[in-house]
């Protein structure tokens, strides 16, 4: 169902989403008029219910092109035309008779050699840049100015390295060594959250409230966020997958604040131990929510960064993931690590490698 070095390309090119199906544009087209207030539910809570999408080719970081967070329309058209041209381009069907070794050694999209087996037809990150009142963006962080993450401290670099190295020593020892998303426990990247930010694909969240708790059900990898709502917090030494979210209204804003996410959960190398995020959620539009996320890890960055994604209204309902069905690669994996171990050679991350009985897997 999915190889090694495809979920590592998944979870660190989602950010940077290229080509797929178009999405509901929504209130992204213009301005989000300063008069509109959002519709009341049965407890008199702004009302976020409904099915969204965060889809969107804006990168999470900005772009070398581009020096301001605000870019002029004819831009971002021509992004977006270059995206539909990308797109046509990846739906071309793959040769039935290539072999492993004849892969591209760059299909796109951050995807190299035996980690190009998606095309387009499979993906779904959207077709549009992010536009907010009217204005099309270049990136999803707004702060730093720069529209960067910032540095990361020099033991965070290390840990980063060591996760994606091909050369990692217990990257095959077992199913716990394994990423969330390989595992079917969370969605690759941070599509569940917090933050929640789109991926390749299954960028849809549905979002239900009642009185006391507000949850939100993510498309990807089936994941349920539950935000108790003026809630005390848990015990610290209580880790939970998506942390433990406690939500808030402040006029027509939903505010939540989650630490106490697990460690293995986290941001390109954020730890979840100390990961501490703030998201705002505004509907800004009958068809739009403004979502603004600030990160704050300083045991990962040296600064708090913030970004914010247009969430915009699509038709549901939703359709199950159904991860663990079929998903033959986590067993496949662990097994031709052994395999490789029995023949005295050493598990790494390159099957074209190991092909060539150079090692690997």
């Amino acid at each position: 169902m999915r190889a090694s070095r495809l979920a590592l390309a998944l979870a660190a090119t989602a950010l940077t989403a290229l080509a797929a199906i178009p999405t509901v544009a929504g209130a992204q087209d213009g301005p989000a008029a300063a008069s509109y207030k959002a519709p009341r539910n049965a407890w008199g809570q702004p009302d976020l219910q409904g099915v969204w999408t965060n889809a969107t080719i804006t990168p999470l970081e900005r772009p070398a092109q581009f020096s301001d967070l605000v870019i002029p329309e004819a831009q971002a058209r021509a992004m977006e035309q270059a995206n539909a041209s990308q797109n046509a381009e990846g739906l071309k069907p793959t040769d039935p008779n290539a072999k492993v070794t004849d892969l591209p050694v760059d299909c796109g999209r951050g995807f190299r050699g035996t980690d190009c087996g998606y095309n387009s037809f499979w993906t779904d990150p959207g077709t549009r840049v992010i536009r907010i009142n009217g204005q099309a963006r270049s990136s999803i962080i707004v702060d730093p100015p720069n529209g960067k993450l910032p540095a990361m401290t020099p033991e965070a670099r290390q840990r980063l390295a060591q996760r994606f190295s091909r050369n990692n020593p217990r990257a095959f020892d077992g199913p716990e060594s394994r990423s969330l998303g390989e595992r079917c426990i969370l969605s690759f990247g941070t599509s569940a959250g917090p933050p929640m930010l789109p991926l390749l694909y299954n960028n849809t969240y549905q979002i239900v409230q009642n009185r006391d708790e507000i949850a939100i059900l993510v498309e990807m990898v089936h994941d349920v966020r539950i935000i108790r709502l003026n809630a005390k917090p848990l015990p610290a030494s209580v880790k939970q997958w998506m942390g433990d979210s406690i939500g808030r209204w402040e006029g027509d804003t939903l505010v939540v604040e989650t630490v106490n996410m697990r460690p293995e959960q986290g941001l390109r190398g954020a730890s979840g131990g100390t990961l501490k995020v703030t998201e705002r959620l505004t509907r800004v539009a009958p068809d739009q929510i403004l979502y603004r996320f600030t990160v704050e890890d300083p045991a990962t960055y040296v600064a708090p960064f913030t970004g914010e994604v247009a969430m915009n209204a699509t038709k549901g309902p939703i359709y199950e993931y159904a991860c663990h069905e079929g998903n033959y690669a986590l067993e496949g994996i662990l097994a031709g690590a052994r395999a490789l171990e029995k023949e005295g050679r050493t598990p790494t991350s390159d099957p074209v490698a190991d092909l060539a009985g150079e090692g690997g897997l």
